[in-house]
């Protein structure tokens, strides 16, 4: 055989590899509007830097007439590629090649780009798309799922884990995404959930379809289990794309810095009057943050869910950061059990990928109420209060209203190693709010005097001077400075730099116990 004719053979079948399931059932993926496995890979790399390795793997199962069904890489593409010149690694589930299931060659393959990302340092990106474990293969199959399961685990904190949700991920095939560390869905295109309608239907007669049981809107704003939902794939994909650029490749790494010409000396005049002058009167942290940070750009992480808290990325200075936010508009900015977990598990993927931490604060402090109590407040308040303790990256704190009780204390203070915590003038610091201090230590002066409107009035505004003021907290050294809200963008920026070299630690130890 000649070695064009070999050449040839190798480029039939390559070219056989790319049409992964064949022509009709690509046309059927397009048709539901799903892109195929490659098509998806193409868009999310940067153009003509994909490798694929694993082109030829084929199933080795012989039963149920498989043998006869036989598709090279089976039903995953697998490889390497960069994304704005960055490397990462990627499988992409193939939905046109056994519905995408997943069986022993399936994770072998994703077990071996795995494996390579964890060696060479480079962020793992899986995009999903599958009906599930291949179930011809039996258990085979489900130890296929617990090898990925080990390996997810095994990285977590060592290589950013970023999981698209394609189309279909239910039963077991949901647990690799959710040990990862970010999780982004299709609106109206991909789906997951433990036990699909059927079995819902069944079992407690429930009758739901798979959007409302397990949809992008679903994940993303009520079980919070999604992190980014997007309008299409393209719009999925170029968000990865973005996020990528505010990550590091590894543990051991800074994230890239990455200066946009914006002015770090800027100040901003609105965050001047931005505070209402009603305490109770709520405002927009987003606004604040915006005025803040590098171009007015925020790419905010679970935007939907737990609106109460603000979490997402940005730049200062050039430099790569977390933020972390109280909202007053939503809940008047009260932690609540979704709040917290949502804030202590941004905290700590920032600390563990040395991304600095900026706490905006304006907390009135913990919701109460029986189902908040019922349902563990407290041990999820001390999911948040444990990260912040636990984190060793830089961070920098600006109390921008309100800071009360043990909320005052969880959100990055200064006696749980916060390196720099700053108050603006409006800032409230204290064990409650005026008004409820007020109403506990004047009780009796209130029912005994003429007028009580008045005087608890003059109360309050004394109380607030003498205990809730910033100055109070300055004294104390638990405040670092007070500064004009206009002055907050170049001392984070000053703060940062100052703080480039920080080296903190924790005590030697296998690992905390973190109250799950």
């Amino acid at each position: 055989m000649s070695s064009q004719t070999n050449i040839q053979r190798l480029r039939d079948q390559k070219a056989k590899s790319r049409l992964g399931g064949g022509a009709e059932r690509i046309e059927s993926q397009h048709k539901k509007g799903r892109l195929t496995a490659r098509e998806r890979i193409d868009l999310l790399l940067d153009k003509g830097s994909f490798r694929e390795v694993d082109a030829f793997v084929q199933h080795r199962t012989h039963d149920f007439n498989l043998d006869k069904q036989k598709f090279m890489s089976d039903s995953v593409v697998t490889g390497w590629g960069t994304i704005e010149g960055r490397l990462v690694y990627v499988f992409s589930q193939d939905f046109t090649v056994f519905g995408g299931s997943l069986g022993e060659v399936h994770a072998e393959k994703i077990c071996k780009i795995m494996d390579m990302a964890m060696k060479n340092g480079a962020p793992m990106i899986g995009l999903n798309d599958s009906g599930g474990a291949r179930i011809q293969e039996g258990v085979v199959a489900l130890g296929g799922y617990a090898d990925i399961f080990l390996r997810n685990t095994m990285a977590s904190g060592v290589i950013p884990q970023i999981s698209a949700i394609m189309g279909p991920c239910a039963g077991g095939a949901v647990y690799s995404p959710a040990l990862t560390d970010f999780i982004f869905m299709t609106r109206n295109t991909s789906y997951m959930f433990v036990t699909g309608p059927d079995v819902v239907k069944a079992v407690t007669h429930e009758e739901v379809s798979f959007e409302d049981l397990g949809g992008a809107s679903v994940h993303s704003e009520r079980s919070g289990v999604c992190h980014v939902a997007a309008e299409s794939e393209a719009d999925t994909l170029y968000l990865i794309r973005k996020l990528m650029g505010y990550l590091p490749q590894n543990n051991m790494e800074d994230p890239p810095f990455m200066p946009i010409g914006d002015d770090p000396l800027r100040m901003d005049e609105g965050l001047d009057s931005i505070i209402p002058d009603e305490p109770g009167k709520p405002y927009d942290i987003k606004d604040v943050i915006r005025m803040i940070v590098d171009g007015g750009q925020f790419f905010e992480i679970h935007e939907g869910y737990a609106q109460n808290i603000v979490v997402g990325f940005a730049r200062l200075g050039g430099h790569s950061i977390g933020i972390i936010a109280n909202q007053p508009a939503v809940l008047a900015g009260v932690l609540d059990i979704d709040a917290s977990e949502k804030g202590a598990r941004f905290v700590r993927f920032c600390d563990a990928f040395n991304i600095p931490i900026i706490t905006f604060e304006d907390v009135p402090g913990f919701l109460p109420g029986t189902f908040q109590e019922h349902h563990g407040i407290i041990r999820s308040g001390a999911k948040l209060l444990y990260a912040y303790c636990e984190a060793t990256v830089p961070k920098l704190t600006v109390i921008t209203r309100k800071a009360y009780g043990g909320a005052y204390c969880v959100m990055s203070s200064k006696h749980i190693r916060s390196d720099l915590n700053l108050a603006w003038p409006s800032a409230e610091i204290a064990v409650m709010g005026p008004d409820g201090a007020v109403n506990i230590i004047f009780r009796k002066e209130l029912e005994k005097a003429k007028d009580p409107i008045k005087k608890k009035a003059e109360l309050v505004a004394e109380y607030r001077e003498k205990f809730a003021s910033p100055y109070v907290a300055a004294e104390r050294g638990y405040i670092d400075d007070v500064i004009e809200p206009k002055e907050t963008r170049p001392r984070l920026i000053n703060a940062l730099e100052m703080l480039s070299n920080k080296r903190d630690g924790n005590p030697a130890k296998k690992h905390g116990n973190i109250p799950l």
